[in-house]
Order: C-alpha cells, then structure tokens, then sequence
C-alpha cells in the first residue's frame, strides 16, 4: 500500500493518482494524514478494499505523509563510511537527536536557504504506526506503517557552533525535513532492509549507497529508542545518511540558491526540492 498526503488530504496510491480516503471511506477515516497513523491496522484492512474515483495528484501540492509528529527521532553516524568520512569512531549505540516539526515541508517544495553552510543528508525515514515499548528487533517491523524518503538538511554554522553543537536547531530551519513523495508500507518492497539511496545536485550525484549498509538497522534502532522512549503512532526516525555530505569536501561544497535537490531510494521514490535564498539575503 502506498499513500500520500495531498495538499493536506490523505490518499491511496493508485495508477493514475490518489484515491481520497474520506470521501472512498464515507467519513470511516478523516482527511487528515496524521490522524491515520492511530488506527493504522483498521485503516490497513479498510484499504485493502477501497474502492471510489481517482483523481490526478500534481507532484508541487503533494506534502509530508506524516506531517506533525509527536516525536521525530534523527540518527547520526548511521553508516559506516559516513562516519569515516567525519573522522569519527563508529558509535557503539545509535547516535540520536531531533529535528523540530515546523522543519517538515513536501518532498517538490522549495527551500529557503539561511545561509551559506547548508548541507545535504539524504535518508531512508520510517514512520510508526504502532505503539512500540521495549520492543525487541525480532519484532521491530510490526510497529513500523511505512517507509518514506528524507532529507535532514543541515545548517553547519548552527550545528557546530562552539561551545556545545546546536544537531537539533541547526537541522531544524523551515524547510530542513523534506518527506515523501509517499509513504510505502514495508511489504511493497523487494527487501525493505536493503534499498538504494542517492542524493543529485543538478543532476551531478553526490551520495550513493544501500540501507542494507546501516549500522543500525531499522529493527535496532526501534529496539534501542523503545528500550528509554515509548514510540508513538505517526512518530518519524530519520535513520541517518550515507557519505558524501559537503562539509567533509575539500572544498567544501553547500548548496546554493537554484540549485535542484533531489533525494532518491529505490522502491520508493524521488524528491526534487529547489533551493532559494533565505529572507534577507
């Protein structure tokens, strides 16, 4: 099952667009993507047979799935080359931080840069659907509702300003949480363990990698979050990115205003976020 949230509504993927699932479910469900994540196992049953009209989904009003989280969970060092390339140990349990929901935008919307030390980190972001507390890996999967692409853009001069670095605020501006384009549950992909990631500017690649290369994967990561905080349904985790961020290029390489982002996982789909100067700039 796919779905997405357009222009605010929930819909399920279909060939050719969305089906609006207040109007297909008579009022059953709401219109509100958030709301869904509640009674994910209802809704997954209901949909399994919805029926109703299609309508066409233009890419520009398509936002995030899961729009206003309780909690966004966002792990750092998640990939073994990424933390090489930091020059940084491997950490030995997952390195975790959060990035505020006002940062949440839609997977084609447009960026306003703040500054000239924004950095890119495509990711793999899963989204709950189902309370999880002290939830073992074995049974990890059953808590989580979807898979969707992500973005944790990252303002380095916030981020790292001394004394103590600012991860949350500094990956937080408006703008900075790029989801979608849907959200796909786990069973529509060949190997939800294993998807490849990559991240373009303009078209020059600059990120490339499989999820499989995690060194937490999903299954551990709500096993080690779960085991101090209880995971709630809609609740987001950005699970970390490959290498090839711009900050550890010699030069160093930030985005730009004009410049297209695009965010891909193979299965899932692709984002195209454009970047435009910030107020003031």
């Amino acid at each position: 099952m796919r779905i997405a949230n357009d222009a605010g509504r929930l819909v399920l993927v279909r060939d050719g667009g969305g089906l609006d699932v207040e109007k297909a479910s008579d009022g059953l469900f709401g219109p509100d993507p958030q709301s869904v994540y509640e009674r994910w196992g209802e809704f997954r049953a209901w949909a399994g047979t919805a029926e109703g009209e299609v309508a066409p989904i233009a890419p520009e009003t398509l936002q995030a799935p899961a729009p206003r989280p309780r909690q966004v969970f966002a792990i750092g060092l998640n990939y073994r080359a990424h933390a090489e390339e930091s020059q940084l140990d491997e950490p030995e349990f997952p390195t975790t931080f959060t990035k505020f929901p006002t940062s949440f935008t839609g997977a084609f919307a447009t960026v306003h840069l703040p500054s000239d030390t924004v950095d890119w980190e495509v990711e793999l972001v899963a989204v709950i659907g189902a309370r999880a507390h002290e939830v073992a890996a074995a049974d990890a999967w059953d808590h989580v509702a979807g898979l969707t692409v992500g973005q944790d853009l990252s303002d380095r001069t916030v981020q790292l300003r001394p004394p103590v670095p600012q991860f949350s605020l500094g990956k937080s501006f408006p703008g900075f949480s790029p989801t979608g384009p849907e959200l796909v549950t786990p069973d529509e992909l060949p190997d939800r363990d294993d998807l490849e990631i990559s991240c373009a500017i303009d078209g020059e690649l600059m990120q490339q990698s499989r999820t499989s290369h995690m060194i937490f994967p999903i299954p551990v990561l709500i096993e080690k979050i779960s085991a101090i905080c209880p995971l709630l349904p809609g609740d987001v985790i950005f699970t970390g990115t490959p290498s090839g961020v711009g900050a550890v290029r010699e030069p160093k390489r930030f985005l730009r205003p004009g410049e297209v982002l695009e965010s891909r996982i193979g299965g899932i789909g692709a984002m195209r976020n454009r970047m435009a100067p910030g107020a003031g700039r």
